[in-house]
């Protein structure tokens, strides 16, 4: 199955909500719109891949702050707390464990 990633979440209609779009395995296919706004800290008892389609995401963690670039990947261990900058744009894709797994 062919799924354009870039135009999927150009057409959601609101940034920063994440859609399943697929599993593989036990992981969840999440893809989303940023839009230069920040999105708030948070933590979970998972890993999660932050993968940047195109644009760039600003991820704040603890007292720095990583930009993450097109075609790069920031994998989140479990309980790191993290949010997203103002500023970071594009799209992103996200992988997650399944509620199921």
């Amino acid at each position: 199955m062919l799924i354009d990633l870039k135009g999927m979440a150009a057409e959601f209609p609101t940034a920063w909500k994440s859609t399943i779009f697929g599993k593989v395995a036990s992981a969840n296919l999440k893809v989303l719109r940023m839009d230069e706004c920040a999105y708030d800290a948070e933590t979970h008892d998972y890993a999660e891949a932050l993968i940047v389609l195109d644009g760039c995401m600003h991820l704040s963690i603890a007292d720095r702050t990583v930009t993450v670039k097109a075609g790069e990947v920031f994998v989140v261990p479990p309980g790191l707390h993290h949010g997203v900058a103002p500023g970071s744009h594009g799209t992103l894709l996200i992988v997650d464990p399944s509620a199921a797994a």
